[in-house]
């Protein structure tokens, strides 16, 4: 497949093995440092591999994201979202401001509330709760993809329950899979560069796993080009994988490209900070190469990279879309080029000008529905 091709042996080993069986994570940094010509073997064989795990569907869920506060007292270097209680921009989006936001996403066909925010200093679990049932009463067949490991994990402490305990009556409250931010790099060193007060490594580790364990899947997340280094991003995908085989419960592997420039590290003067396009591709192709059919879906999200990147990013080993958020105030917060809501015609175009085929589906990749638009 690579003997006419302008690549090192060492390249070519790595990408021949890889079609069967999954890369060490020393080969994946191999993979990670390579340039010029040697872009485009890895990007064919993370798009062979796509095609060869999952065929060529692109998948996308209508959704809406439920924002329900701004307020947060975990202050994130890289997040341009959170206010503190005082200020003027604050906001707490009351109960009848909630279905309201809900009905309108219904109306547009809606499959899923992504329901997210701030930590609230009294959130406890509940008050998850009962934005469970204030939404599950309402829209029972809408799934709910709520809440961040750190959210959970503090509203545990708070209720004086553990982590077992929490996920169960979040899961009979109608949580249905769990997103998984606040993962950003999974690795000490730049946790405490980035995001001190938030859930370590291993408390990451354990409220993934936990939530797993009593049925409520979910996805897996990395937010890359800020303070960590090639080999972290590697190391983050190793931690992911080996989660996975250990567990089962994620749903979908999703690389977030960092938004740096409103973000407080950039604002205060931290330099350096975010991924090129090549960068980009690379972290979508390994992780085809690393996770393989582990995770057999690999998301990219068009709202950090824009609607063009992101179908060139559909060639580097990924297969879903992610959703048309019908409005993501966190990444607009954070600048999100081609702005937080999309259509269905959108990315369904998208798609087909790709010569795939767009499928809707729903949050835990198990429903999946006729699209109509051309």
């Amino acid at each position: 497949m690579f003997d006419r091709l302008p690549i090192s042996s060492k390249t070519e080993r790595i990408l021949t093995k890889s079609l069967d069986e999954e890369i060490t994570v020393e080969e994946a940094n191999h993979l990670m440092n390579i340039k010029g010509n040697e872009l485009y073997p890895l990007l064919a064989t993370a798009d062979y591999l796509r095609h060869e795990i999952v065929g060529d569907n692109v998948t996308f869920i209508n959704n809406c994201n439920i924002n329900f506060t701004n307020i947060c007292t975990v202050r994130c270097g890289f997040c341009a979202f959170g206010k503190d209680a005082d200020d003027p921009e604050a906001y707490i989006l009351n109960d009848e401001q909630i279905l309201e936001k809900a009905e309108g996403a219904v109306q547009k066909g809606a499959h899923e509330f992504c329901v997210m925010g701030g930590v609230l200093p009294d959130a406890d679990i509940e008050y998850y709760e009962h934005l469970m049932h204030l939404l599950k009463d309402e829209y029972p067949d809408v799934m709910i993809h709520g809440f961040s490991p750190t959210m959970i994990r503090d509203a545990c402490v708070l209720s004086g329950i553990d982590m077992a305990e929490g996920c169960e009556r979040l899961k009979s409250a109608g949580l249905d899979t769990l997103p998984g931010t606040a993962a950003e790099i999974l690795t000490d060193r730049s946790r405490e560069i980035i995001c001190p007060e938030k859930v370590s490594v291993a408390e990451w580790i354990d409220t993934v796993k936990t939530a797993h364990e009593v049925g409520i899947p979910g996805s897996a997340t990395i937010m890359y080009g800020h303070v960590e280094t090639l080999e972290e991003r590697v190391e983050h995908i190793d931690i992911i994988r080996k989660l996975q085989e250990e567990t089962h419960g994620f749903t979908e592997f999703i690389p977030m490209t960092f938004m740096h420039e409103y973000s407080p590290i950039f604002l205060e003067g931290q330099r350096n900070l975010g991924a090129t396009g090549t960068e980009d591709l690379k972290l979508y192709a390994v992780s085809r190469l690393m996770l393989r059919d582990a995770i057999p879906n690999i998301q990219v999200s068009w709202v950090k990279m824009g609607f063009r990147f992101a179908q060139v990013a559909l060639t580097a080993g990924t297969n879903d879309l992610g959703g048309t958020l019908g409005g993501d105030e966190l990444s607009e917060a954070s600048g999100a080029p081609d702005g937080v809501d999309a259509s269905i015609d959108t990315l369904a175009k998208m798609v087909r000008n790709l010569g795939r085929n767009p499928i809707e589906r729903n949050s835990k990749y198990t429903e999946f529905y006729p699209i109509n638009s051309k």
